[in-house]
């Protein structure tokens, strides 16, 4: 299966940008479904957004929706995240996921996983 390495992330002002980035590692992410996730403190895991590495079709958590961004880059064999317009309640430890089949939002469905980056947004 897929190794996933991630980059990224920080502590930025509210309504500032970050990007995160997700690199397979060990094979490409041909035929991969790859994912984003988030886990604030004494909460769940959270799908934020999806992307078919094949297709770049993508989907989106609606509190992600006009901020965030899911993209592809076939050359360099990564998976970003660009979020803008962060707000306090984005902070959190960010994971990528990987997996094949259709598109999931459970992290229970997800088999490979990055090492998580912490993202803090300031008030």
């Amino acid at each position: 299966q897929v190794q996933l390495v991630q980059s990224g992330g920080g502590l930025v002002q509210a309504g500032g940008s970050l990007r995160l980035s997700c690199r397979a590692s060990g094979r490409t992410f041909d035929d991969y479904n790859i994912a984003w996730f988030r886990q604030a403190p004494r909460e769940d895991r959270q799908f934020v957004a999806i992307i078919n590495w094949s297709s770049g079709n993508t989907a989106y958590t609606d509190s992600a929706k006009g901020r965030f961004t899911i993209s592809r880059d076939i050359a360099m064999n990564t998976v970003d995240l660009q979020m803008n317009s962060l707000k306090p309640e984005d902070t959190a430890v960010y994971y990528c996921a990987a997996r094949l089949g259709s598109f999931m939002a459970s992290p229970l469905m997800f088999n490979s996983w990055g090492q998580g980056t912490q993202v803090t947004v300031s008030s």
